[in-house]
Order: structure tokens, then C-alpha cells, then sequence
């Protein structure tokens, strides 16, 4: 699907959501200039999301792409994450997805984010629940790493863009953000470890700037935090000199600038207009784009 026409594209994707019965949306009132967007926190619905009703009671929908969250989940933690969804999916800001072939693979996959109230939550959810009934494209994340007190780095930057990297962009362009051996991702991936690695190895190369040494994080894995270091990295998450010391075991390239002139392949596919990659780093208010947010990314 990566080579249709625009017209026919938009078209498939508004069809899409008549077919599976979900709004774009879930909002409060209309939109209005220049103020921000509440989503709603409600019940999860009958029908095809039934599996989700025993282990979650709150949903929000945000472009056909499903946030459910358990009873014990603040609101507030909910909405967060939503929103940081939807500002990654409309960067632009003007109420339409900037990229309908990524939130397209996304909504006709059922793509899911499930939030507890603590990282122990998810041991006493059983996915079987909902694996049978054909749901696969997840990503957990908790409330306690959402928008976190004293200054700690709001985790939803993160596991929100790995839903949308792995489930939207792998599946809408499968040849160049696969998370496999070959695809263009997974080359740029190969050269930011210093060489083609299966397993992680006991001492990446020195030349290296990815560096994660999570065993349980396979080759797939890999790529999905490589292309989050990356976009976060160009978009102005990572580059406070605290935090580059901190992700500094891990990862190397912390600014824009460091990115563009020491991994040129991921920067030119990130920043390549086709792909329409966010350039503005959510900020937890999705608005109108008469906003006024300063563009980055370039």
C-alpha cells in the first residue's frame, strides 16, 4: 500500500473507520481555534473490543488507534497518553492524521496501547484474552512512567512512538521500517551498533553510538528503540546535558545536530517528506496549528 494515489489513499482510510465503527476522535465539544483538544475518558465498547472489557474499564479512541487503561489508571495518566498520540499522528495540528497509510496500518490492525496504574499491572493481565480474538499490535506502558513528577522523562514519548513506528510505519512501508535484517531501518540500525549483531553482544564495537544491551531485546526490538533514540533525538527530546548523560550507556547522538552529521541514513529517512515523520516534539497539548509551535527536524 505504500504507492497508492493520495486521492484513493484518504479515500480507503475514511472508509476504513465507516467499516470498523469508530470515530477519529474521541473529543468534548468542537474543536475550536486555537485551544487545546480534550479527549474523553469512557467505557470499553461491546462488540469487537468485548475481549478488553474483563482486564480494562477505560477507553479513548484517537484516529481508529485504540488507548484502553485499567480501572485503577488515573484519568489524567489516560489522557496523557492520548494526546501525546495524537500529536505524533497530526504534528501538523489541523485535525487530520499527517501520514494516512501509517494510521491506515495502525486502525485496520486494531492497534493498541494498554495502560495500568503500575508497571506490576500487566502480571495480572492475560493477553490470551484478546490474542485469540485476532488482537496482536500492542504496547504497554504505566501510569507511573506517564508524564511523571520531579523532572523525570515522560515515558508516553517513547512507548507511544513505538506503537506507531513498529504497527503503523513497519506495516505501511515494510521495505524501509521493517523491523527486520534488510530493510532500510535495519541498515541504518546495523551501522549505528558497529555491525550486524542477532544477539546483543557482550561489548559493542567503539565506533558504535546505539548501544543497548538489553538481552530480552532482539533483533526487532533493536530497531524500534534505534529509530525512537533517533526522531527523539532530532525532534529535541534528548539534548539537555543531563539527559545526554544519561541515556549516554545507551545512546550517543543526543542533539540534531549530532544526528544529522553522524547518522546521515536515518536522518535523510526521517526527514524525507514521504514518509511525514513528526518534526515538532509533543508537548502534552494538542491544538489547533495556528499555535505557533516552533518546527524542528530539519
Amino acid at each position: 500500500m505504500t504507492d497508492r494515489a493520495f486521492d484513493f489513499r484518504f479515500f480507503a482510510f475514511t472508509v476504513l473507520f465507516a467499516l470498523i465503527g469508530l470515530q477519529p476522535l474521541d473529543v468534548r465539544g468542537q474543536r475550536e481555534a486555537g485551544r487545546v483538544v480534550e479527549f474523553t475518558v469512557r467505557a470499553v465498547p461491546a462488540g469487537r473490543l468485548e475481549p478488553f472489557r474483563k482486564s480494562f474499564r477505560k477507553y479513548v479512541n484517537v484516529f481508529g488507534v485504540h488507548v484502553f487503561a485499567t480501572a485503577k489508571t488515573p484519568d489524567s495518566k489516560v489522557l496523557h497518553a492520548a494526546t501525546i498520540l495524537a500529536e505524533y499522528l497530526d504534528n501538523d495540528e489541523d485535525g487530520k492524521p499527517d501520514n494516512s497509510l501509517v494510521v491506515e496500518a495502525l486502525a485496520s490492525r486494531d492497534a493498541f496501547l494498554m495502560m495500568t496504574a503500575s508497571d506490576r499491572g500487566l502480571d495480572r493481565i492475560d493477553p490470551e484474552e484478546w490474542r485469540k480474538e485476532g488482537f496482536h499490535c500492542g504496547q504497554f506502558q504505566h501510569a507511573e512512567e506517564t508524564a511523571p513528577a520531579r523532572g523525570r522523562f515522560d515515558a508516553s514519548l517513547e512507548e507511544v512512538l513505538h506503537l506507531i513506528t513498529q504497527h503503523g510505519y513497519g506495516n505501511a512501508y515494510p521495505r524501509i521500517f521493517g523491523d527486520r535484517k534488510g530493510t532500510e531501518l535495519a541498515k541504518c540500525l546495523d551501522k549505528a551498533r558497529g555491525g550486524h549483531f542477532t544477539r546483543v553482544p557482550r561489548r559493542y564495537p567503539r565506533t558504535a553510538w546505539f548501544t543497548y544491551d538489553d538481552r530480552s531485546c532482539e533483533y526487532g526490538c533493536q530497531t524500534q528503540e534505534y529509530i525512537y533514540w533517533a526522531l527523539t533525538s532530532l525532534l529535541g527530546a534528548q539534548e539537555a546535558p543531563e539527559r545526554c548523560e544519561e541515556i549516554s550507556d545507551e545512546w550517543r547522538l543526543c542533539t540534531p545536530e549530532a544526528v544529522k552529521t553522524r547518522d546521515p541514513g536515518i536522518h535523510a529517512l526521517l526527514v524525507n517528506p514521504k514518509y511525514k515523520f513528526p518534526r515538532v516534539l509533543p508537548d502534552g497539548a494538542y491544538r489547533e496549528k495556528s499555535s505557533g509551535k516552533k518546527r524542528r527536524g530539519s
